[in-house]
């Protein structure tokens, strides 16, 4: 395993990263008992870590058009979105200036969580043999 992106919390392969402190953390349980404890405990793991330009940053975490085309496939994904409270909250971030802030308090809501698993376990599969 990645040791740069292990889950701080419990170990395991994190999969969500923190917006705040960067972190990695794998669910919604180790999300919740991070934001408990608080970023300030994490920041001086990333402020040792070498920084990346928000750019470079930024284009490592975009995910190709290929990939995004696999959600459409994804019959979890599509039955996510059949929520109309989920389709409200992606309509919200997708219209929010700040939509960092409204993922980072949408990752509370469990059906956002279950709809961010199952986007990513739909455009990275190979995670899934672990």
């Amino acid at each position: 395993m990645n040791m740069e992106r292990a889950c701080v919390i419990c170990s395991v392969n994190g999969i969500y990263k923190c917006p705040t402190c960067f972190i990695y953390y794998c669910s919604s349980k180790c999300c919740k008992k991070h934001r408990e404890t608080g970023c300030e405990v994490y920041r001086e793991q990333v402020i040792e870590q070498p920084q990346k330009s928000k750019e470079s940053q930024k284009l490592a975490e975009e995910v190709s058009a290929e990939r995004l085309q696999l959600l459409k496939n994804s019959d979890e994904v599509k039955q996510l979105l059949t929520n109309p409270h989920l389709r409200d909250l992606l309509v919200t971030i997708d219209k929010a200036e700040n939509a960092e802030q409204i993922v980072q308090k949408a990752m509370l809501e469990p059906i956002f969580v279950e709809f961010a698993d199952a986007c990513i376990k739909a455009v990275e599969p190979e995670q899934d043999n672990t």
